[in-house]
C-alpha cells in the first residue's frame, strides 16, 4: 500500500450532496469498498483518506458524481459503479458529455437519456446517420433508446411514421400451432417493442397512432416489396436475420426515412448452416458513408448489477472455450506422424 493521503471535495450545494450520498449513504459505501478509502462528511465537504492512488480516484468519481447530480441527475448504484468503472480506465473526463441530451420524455413526463458515454455515443449516431447498427448485450438500451429517438422524431414531425419489426424466428414452423390469426400468433414476439412505445406514448395514444397506420409494429416478413419513406424504421433482434433477409430489410429505405437496427451477436437463434445477417451486415457495411456502426459493452449495462456479472461470465467462459478447441490441422498431422 502506498503513502495514505487525506483529500477534500467540496460540494457547493447541500442538496447535490444528498443526492451523492444516496439513502442511508449507500453510495458513499459502495466508493469506499470500490477504492478501499474512507469518506466522512463535514459540512459541505467530503474529506477522503487512503492510499494516494485510491483517494485521488475517489475525488474524481465524487467530483463527477456531484457533477451530475447538480444537472438533476439521480444518482442510483448503476451511476456510481459505471463511474468508478471510467475513473478506473482514465474516461473520467467523458462524464461532461453525460445527461446533457433529453431524448424523448415518456407518457408519466419522465425524461428519457443516455445513462453511459457509450449510449451517448449510440445516441448521437442516430441523429447523424441514415442508417445506425447498435450492437450489444442485454440491457445495454439498445432498443429502449431507438424507441426513444423515434417517438421523438415523430412528435417534432421529421418523420411520418414509426415501424417497427424483428423476426419471428424464436416461433419456427410452431407459428402455425398458434391460436388466432396471424397478428395474434407473432405478436408475443413483438411484445418488447409494444412495451416501449406504451412507455413513450401511453396506451390510448399508441392504440390512437396505430388505428391510423402512423406506428406499425410487424414481423419482418410483412416488409417484403415495400419502400418505406419518411419514416423511422427500428429492426429489433437483427441476430436472427439470415443475410438475405437483412439485405431485403436494408433496401427498403426510402426518402426522408432513418433505420436503426439492434441486436446481440452472443444470441443467435439461427440454424447453424446460417450466417447471421446482423454479422453480415456489421461486416460489409464497416466505413459505408451515411452508416454508423455502435458497439456497446458490459459497461453499458443499465439493469441489475448482476445482469453485467451473467455477461462478463458468460463472455470468459466463452473465451475459455475458444482456447480449448483442438486444432484439426495440427490433430490430423499429428495422426499422420502415427500412421508414418
Amino acid at each position: 500500500m502506498g503513502k495514505v493521503v487525506e483529500r477534500i471535495v467540496n460540494a457547493e450545494r447541500v442538496e447535490d450532496l444528498i443526492t451523492v450520498f444516496g439513502s442511508f449513504d449507500e453510495n458513499i459505501k459502495r466508493i469506499e469498498e470500490a477504492l478501499n478509502v474512507h469518506v466522512v462528511n463535514r459540512g459541505t465537504d467530503l474529506r477522503i483518506s487512503g492510499d494516494e492512488e485510491m483517494a485521488d480516484k475517489a475525488v474524481r468519481t465524487l467530483e463527477g458524481l456531484l457533477s451530475l447530480a447538480a444537472k438533476g441527475e439521480i444518482i442510483d448504484e448503476q451511476r456510481v459503479r459505471y463511474l468508478i468503472t471510467l475513473v478506473n480506465e482514465g474516461n473520467d473526463a467523458q462524464v461532461a458529455q453525460m445527461a446533457k441530451d433529453v431524448v424523448c420524455i415518456t407518457a408519466k413526463g419522465k425524461p428519457i437519456k443516455a445513462k453511459t458515454v457509450g449510449q451517448q455515443n449510440y445516441m448521437k449516431a442516430i441523429q447523424k446517420n441514415t442508417i445506425t447498427i447498435g450492437v450489444g448485450p442485454a440491457g445495454t438500451g439498445k432498443t429502449y433508446l431507438a424507441v426513444a429517438a423515434a417517438v421523438a422524431a415523430f412528435r417534432e414531425r421529421t418523420v411520418n411514421r414509426i415501424i417497427l419489426t424483428r423476426p419471428a424466428v424464436e416461433a419456427g414452423e410452431r407459428l402455425g400451432f398458434l391460436p388466432g390469426d396471424l397478428q395474434n400468433k407473432v405478436d408475443p414476439y413483438l411484445r418488447p417493442l409494444y412495451d416501449a412505445l406504451y412507455d413513450m406514448l401511453g396506451a390510448e395514444t399508441f392504440q390512437k397512432y396505430q388505428e391510423r397506420g402512423s406506428i406499425e409494429v410487424a414481423p419482418l416478413a410483412y416488409m417484403r416489396g415495400r419502400t418505406l419513406d419518411d419514416s423511422f424504421i427500428i429492426l429489433d433482434e437483427a441476430q436472427n436475420t439470415t443475410r438475405e433477409q437483412m439485405k431485403m430489410f436494408l433496401t427498403r429505405l426510402g426518402f426522408g426515412s432513418k433505420i436503426v437496427i439492434t441486436g446481440d451477436v452472443t444470441q443467435i437463434d439461427l440454424p447453424e448452416d446460417k450466417v447471421s445477417g446482423l454479422k453480415d451486415a456489421v461486416r460489409v457495411l464497416d466505413g459505408v458513408k451515411d452508416i454508423a456502426i455502435c458497439r456497446l459493452t458490459a459497461a453499458d449495462v443499465v439493469r441489475h448489477a448482476l445482469v453485467q456479472e451473467i455477461i462478463n461470465a458468460y463472455e470468459k467462459a466463452a473465451q475459455k472455450q475458444e482456447v480449448k478447441k483442438p486444432n484439426p490441422q495440427f490433430r490430423g498431422s499429428y495422426h499422420q506422424r502415427k500412421k508414418q
